[in-house]
């Protein structure tokens, strides 16, 4: 039964969609009025610039340079001393002079301008500019010709002077030393509010002699500015209320309806114990929704096939675990396992061990006696593990056990074994094999060694040290073979320990092997120690050796201590 899954409030995803296209609108909301105020006040600015500018052009052109010229040096030579006062009083009262004030009044009227105004510059004082002397009004490098202001105390006689602001001492210059108008736009903000200024320079011979000053109020600037944000707040207000109501149709038609089914039916899946519904494949969106609810139709479809298999994969591998139980039961069966073996015998004493890698394995030992005064020791490893290797391990163990009760030396015997065992095998399965026949009276033996590991022998009061002798191939891999013999002999008190490649060949996490050194300290650390103690104190070696690493082959072992026939009488 599947688990259902425990429910935790969480936010639908319709309100997600809701919330982002809020923000999405208010964003855009925000950025076209943004935009659009600075388009527009941009477009308010250039225009009251290009009003001023056309308003100087005029005016320039009801005087003649040189009438300019003249009063512009006037203005200079009264500021530097050169002239006095009441020169400056004599051409104030020309009748000129007095036609230029008045046209420049009659401007102002026309172009609705708060003042227009006639200077010159001197650049010399201009380019000094600080901001100590701005301030203290040390710094006055404009000097008025004629100024059109209403106010008295505030209107500019022949001869004043006047400062400029300091953001425009830059641009002024510019303009003045090339004789063209700045391109940029000159906004104060004075008694009256915004003005924009014009100063439109007048050139003699390449030469900027003066500039005509228009101050044109934009007085109209923020109320324009504010009724063209209000008008432009209602229309993307409404255009963004008319698209975020059809946005929101369209996304719950076409998006979270579908997801919202196919969310449900989902749930229902695993709530229902996995019963498949239809509703999944009335999702026609066209898109990658209605691809996302095929598979999940799809999926669905196959979670079952495998629950399906899986409950019939567990049923059989359990089946073949109780089958693999019951053979790894069989198999242990079939090697001696109680110690001491031949208690009415006290010539030997004998203990073997065999841990499969898997759960059957392809190593056995086994030890019999052929006559009342000879005893066959054998230890084997099959190529190969598992079924197959256990199979092939049975047949070979029994052969080479009837055959030696039978009689014979150990070469005849495995001699018989690798005849029999060639036939039908058709994997190729093939078998290492220790195999010694000892004389219990004497102590002497013959061993036949087919492709298997070296024994270890510990003289009495001595060490345990591999003996070592040239190997016949394995049993199983040549019609006729011929096995070599080996003589032995063995002295009261003397132990013989055989084994399988799987003590050697024990690895370790960084893919080291045990090998024959570690193996022979490990046996001879304790001297004292009975068979049985030997044996677990290797293996305990070989665990702690390998630590975490698994067990990639069976570990078999087996040893003998002869006490002599002595022990018969």
């Amino acid at each position: 039964m599947v688990e259902k899954i425990k429910k935790v409030k969480k936010i639908r995803l319709a309100f997600k969609f809701l919330i982002v296209l809020l923000v999405m609108g208010a964003l855009l909301y925000a950025g076209a009025l943004f935009v659009g105020r600075n388009i527009y006040e941009s477009s308010i600015k250039e225009h009251y610039d290009t009003m001023a500018y056309d308003a100087a052009k005029t005016v320039a052109g009801y005087f003649t340079a040189e009438d300019i010229e003249r009063y512009a040096k006037a203005a200079s030579d009264f500021n530097n001393d050169l002239i006095s006062e009441a020169d400056i009083k004599k051409i104030i009262d020309e009748p000129e002079y007095q036609r230029m004030l008045n046209l420049l009044y009659h401007s102002r009227e026309s172009f609705e301008a708060n003042d227009i105004f006639i200077c010159t510059l001197n650049l010399d004082v201009l380019k000094q500019y600080t901001k100590e002397g701005y301030e203290n009004k040390t710094w006055r490098p404009l000097y008025y010709i004629a100024d059109s202001y209403t106010i008295p105390e505030e209107n500019y006689a022949l001869g004043d002077n006047g400062t400029i602001l300091p953001q425009f001492v830059e641009y002024v210059t510019k303009s003045y030393e090339d004789g063209k108008r700045y391109e940029g736009h000159y906004i104060s903000d004075g008694g009256f509010g915004l003005n924009m200024t014009a100063l439109y320079p007048v050139v003699k011979d390449g030469k900027s002699i003066a500039c005509i000053g228009v101050e044109i109020p934009m007085k109209t600037l923020d109320a324009n500015i504010h009724n063209f944000m209000v008008r432009v707040s209602l229309i993307t207000a409404l255009i963004s209320v008319i698209c975020l109501a059809l946005g929101i149709i369209l996304l719950y038609k076409s998006v979270i309806s579908p997801i919202e089914l196919i969310s449900r039916e989902a749930d229902e899946f695993v709530g229902n114990n996995t019963q498949i519904s239809e509703k999944l494949l009335t999702v026609h969106t066209g898109d990658e929704i209605e691809l996302l609810s095929d598979s999940i139709y799809q999926m669905e479809v196959g979670i079952n096939e495998y629950i399906d298999n899986l409950q019939k994969v567990t049923a059989e591998k359990e089946r073949i675990g109780a089958e693999l139980n019951v053979a790894t039961q069989i198999q242990a069966n079939m090697l001696p396992s109680i110690f001491p073996p031949f208690p009415d015998r006290t010539e030997v004493d004998l203990y073997a061990t065999m841990d499969p890698a898997k759960e059957v394995g392809g190593d056995f030992y086994d030890f019999f006696l052929i006559d009342s005064s000879h005893v066959g020791l054998v230890m084997a490893d099959v190529s190969g593990k598992g079924v197959p290797a256990a199979l092939f391990m049975v047949i070979a163990k029994t052969l080479i056990k009837n055959r030696a009760l039978m009689g014979g030396s150990p070469s005849e015997v495995l001699s018989y074994a690798n005849e029999q065992l060639l036939e039908g095998n058709e994997a190729e399965l093939f078998v290492t094999v220790w195999f010694a026949i000892l004389d219990l009276n004497t102590g002497k033996g013959v061993a036949a060694n087919a492709g298997h590991e070296h024994p270890v022998v510990r003289r009495k009061g001595g060490e345990y040290e591999l003996i070592m002798y040239r190997h016949s191939p394995a049993v199983a891999t040549l019609e006729g073979l011929r096995f070599k013999e080996h003589e032995f002999e063995l002295f009261p008190g003397d132990r013989l320990v055989v084994y399988t490649d799987g003590v050697a060949e024990a690895t370790n996490s960084e893919n080291e092997l045990y090998g024959y050194d570690r193996m022979l300290a490990a046996l001879n650390r304790d001297q004292g120690a009975s068979l049985e103690g030997t044996l677990k104190g290797l293996r305990a070696d070989i665990d702690e050796f390998v630590g975490e690493a698994p067990q990639f082959d069976d570990i078999t072992m087996l040893a003998l201590e002869f006490y002599g026939p002595q022990g018969n009488e």
